[in-house]
């Protein structure tokens, strides 16, 4: 188990051809939303969460469990309690979890967690997560894992197995992360003995690193910088959320902006 010490909020890459413009990770923190049910599917801050717990598997001691029965809802818990007792784990004080059940207020409920999606608005080259958990008890041996995919096919992944210590379960975190040239799609997902499990599992802090595009500033992919390039920028300038690099959107914030704008003229000329 690789617990996090400390947290970086912020993970960044150079831009060739772009000057000293970088474009920064999004982290979805869940702070926006109110604690409760957000259904079976949601979108923000470029992801779309879908198919929770959509499989059916084994749990360490034989029993079985089938594809939506562990429940598929996406939960907003508010968890105070636990950000007291593990004040470096995520941003307080809500977190994504799953299943069928919360608990209002203060305490909490950590669902369970065999299976999710997370498809991308956009590629990313880089994705971590902070996931809690419960160790040693009935959970002890099942594997976490986070895989990156690019049109289905798996391009990077991690994973850790929950420690079995035995004794009573205990809760805990720890991270997982991954890192690929592109990816557009996110898997979080338990599994024993090759077998899909369902641990218990609560997520915060999803960080999102853009891809770096092929050819900077190249917004219509004819190989060069030029003023087809500025006019896409300019017909865009001004939107404030949701925008795209091949708008664009050089930093990746989703505004299409002064910083956007000047990123683009940095690069005007070159040829990729």
């Amino acid at each position: 188990m690789r617990m996090i010490a400390a947290k970086l909020a912020l993970v960044g890459f150079g831009l060739a051809g772009w000057g000293a413009n970088r474009a920064f990770a999004t982290v979805e923190d869940y702070e926006s939303f109110t604690e409760g049910s957000l259904g079976l599917t949601f979108a923000s801050n470029g992801a779309t969460y879908r198919d929770a717990n959509l499989v059916g598997g084994v749990f360490p001691d034989g029993s079985t469990f089938s594809p939506g029965e562990l429940g598929s809802q996406y939960i907003i818990e508010q968890a105070t309690a636990f950000y007291n007792d593990f004040p470096t784990y995520g941003s307080p004080v809500n977190a994504l979890t799953f299943g069928s059940a919360y608990v209002p207020g203060d305490n909490l409920t950590i669902g369970a967690l065999a299976s999710v999606w997370m498809d991308l608005a956009a590629p990313a080259e880089a994705a971590s997560l902070d996931i809690a958990y419960y160790e040693n008890g009935p959970w002890g041996g099942i594997e976490y894992h986070l895989d990156a995919l690019l049109g289905g096919q798996v391009v990077a992944g991690d994973s850790f197995v929950i420690s079995n210590f035995g004794g009573r379960d205990n809760p805990t975190f720890s991270s997982l992360s991954v890192t690929a040239v592109s990816f557009d799609s996110l898997h979080l997902y338990a599994r024993f003995g090759g077998e899909y499990s369902a641990p218990r599992g609560m997520i915060d802090d999803l960080s999102l690193t853009p891809a770096q595009a092929a050819c900077p500033g190249d917004l219509d992919g004819d190989g060069s910088v030029g003023l087809n390039d500025l006019a896409r920028l300019l017909s865009n300038f001004g939107t404030s959320s949701g925008g795209t690099s091949e708008q664009g959107d050089s930093d990746g914030d989703g505004d299409i902006d002064l910083s956007d704008l000047s990123a683009l003229l940095g690069a005007f000329g070159t040829t990729c």
